[in-house]
């Protein structure tokens, strides 16, 4: 091993020298003589179960989490045969990494760096390998600050892509080990134009193909998943190409366009999801994951009395400890829809019950509010809503900005990654770029 001291980071030498070096140090006794060894057991391990994302995977069995669970046997691995590719963990904020760990699979990286970022926009160097030749690299005596750290590999071993059995992240964390009960979540509502991947302006399945790198417990959709009338035909030619690769993790919700169908309201949109927009025989319906209840509701029929009545009564019966709503019609927006008061009725409902989270779609737009009561007015106990229209419809402006609106992006297409657990939630919305557009605070639970 090549020691750090106050040279620049090292890393470990080949496999075959590390053989060598265990036979000497078995020959010479010399075990207890070294420094760096000493240096290392003392630093924390700071990565491991934490939240991380990838550029690519070769397929669902290889996601970004494998590099992070604490086993040697699993992986990631990305797509083959294409530079660059990226391995991403979230360490949450404000860590401090003083050592980087990476253990190849055959599929090894010649050339990469290692980077770490504040807000996952801006990198700074922490080392750079340009001869790389797989097995292990033990980079020590770096010095960095940051929330994220990234594997950036620029050129491949082999032809195929980039995997690694293990990246152990060494340092201090204020969050370290991860939260009691935490998940993700990627959601996005206005998803499937009329379009394939055939057409390089057509954003839907860019949007899933980050949605799937992003690696979730499962997936929320807001509503108008397919354009325009939502027949069972386009959702097959279209959504199922794309968003569909992950359909079973999916959680649907419907959209105005979900209506239009000639067949009849939501005809294309049950027969394509069946029992998973239906698990309870209603096209609303809720769940429950780690300390969190979802309601998943249909903003088209809030005037019928059956859904209203389920959702007092669903919510009376609920025990976990955080609340999320989701439907397709946002009461506030600053975009081309604007504020829509059929909502208003279920807020109140819901901020009755102490929820702490609605997601929406319909603009196609992303926006966060600050915490707000049913008429508008901020507050602590009040609900944080987030519209996230940018799935894959055409964008619309910012028009009037609402009261309490905190950020607002239109243009961009992408999704948000909900972090979770048992207490507390944040997120950021994600563009197909790969680039964090927008970190949300911390909230803790009603």
């Amino acid at each position: 091993m090549r020691l750090s001291a106050s040279a620049p980071p090292r890393r470990t030498t080949t496999p075959f020298s590390l053989v060598l070096a265990a036979v000497l140090l078995l020959v010479g006794g010399l075990l207890l003589a070294l420094p760096d060894r000493a240096g290392a057991a003392a630093d924390t391990l700071i990565s491991q179960g934490r939240p991380a994302t990838s550029s690519s995977v070769e397929d669902g069995t290889f996601g970004p989490e494998k590099a992070f669970d604490g086993d040697s046997a699993t992986r990631w691995a990305s797509a083959e045969g294409v530079d660059p590719q990226w391995l991403r963990v979230d360490l949450g904020p404000s860590a401090t990494v003083s050592r980087v760990k990476l253990v190849w699979e055959a599929a090894y990286a010649t050339a990469y760096r290692v980077e770490i970022s504040a807000d996952g926009v801006a990198w700074t160097r922490l080392a750079t390998e340009t001869a790389g030749n797989g097995g292990t690299d033990d980079w020590t005596g770096l010095t960095g600050q940051g929330r994220h750290l990234r594997v950036y590999g620029t050129a491949r071993g082999t032809p195929y892509g980039y995997s690694l059995y293990t990246v152990e992240v060494y340092g201090t964390s204020g969050t370290t080990p991860p939260p009691t009960g935490s998940f993700s979540v990627v959601a996005a509502g206005d998803i499937a134009a009329q379009c394939t991947a055939s057409s390089s302006s057509c954003a839907h399945p860019k949007t899933a193909a980050l949605a799937q790198r992003l690696a979730p417990a499962f997936y929320l959709t807001m509503g108008d998943n397919q354009y325009d009338d939502a027949l069972l035909s386009d959702f097959r030619n279209y959504y199922d190409k794309s968003w569909g690769a992950f359909k079973a993790k999916t959680r649907p919700v419907p959209g105005n366009h979900e209506t239009y169908d000639p067949a009849g309201p939501l005809a294309g949109y049950k027969a394509y999801f069946g029992s998973i927009a239906y698990p309870q025989g209603e096209p609303y319906y809720s769940y429950d994951q780690g300390n969190w209840h979802f309601v998943a509701l249909d903003s088209n029929s809030f005037d019928d009395p059956a859904q209203i009545q389920w959702l007092k009564d669903d919510l009376a019966r609920n025990t976990k400890g955080c609340v999320a709503a989701y439907f397709h019609h946002p009461l506030y927006s600053s975009g081309g829809h604007g504020n829509d008061p059929v909502s208003k009725p279920v807020w109140k409902i819901l901020y009755a019950a102490g929820a702490d989270l609605v997601l929406n779609g319909h603009d196609h737009h992303y926006e966060r509010f600050a915490p707000q009561d049913p008429d508008g007015r901020a507050t602590s106990a009040g609900i944080v809503e987030i519209v996230g229209g940018m799935g894959g419809a055409e964008p619309y402006d910012i028009e009037t900005v609402q009261p309490n609106s905190q950020k607002r992006i239109s243009g961009t297409y992408g999704v948000l990654r909900l972090d979770l657990t048992d207490t507390t939630y944040t997120w950021q919305y994600v563009g197909v770029d790969d680039r964090v557009k927008d970190s949300a605070p911390t909230y803790t639970c009603h």
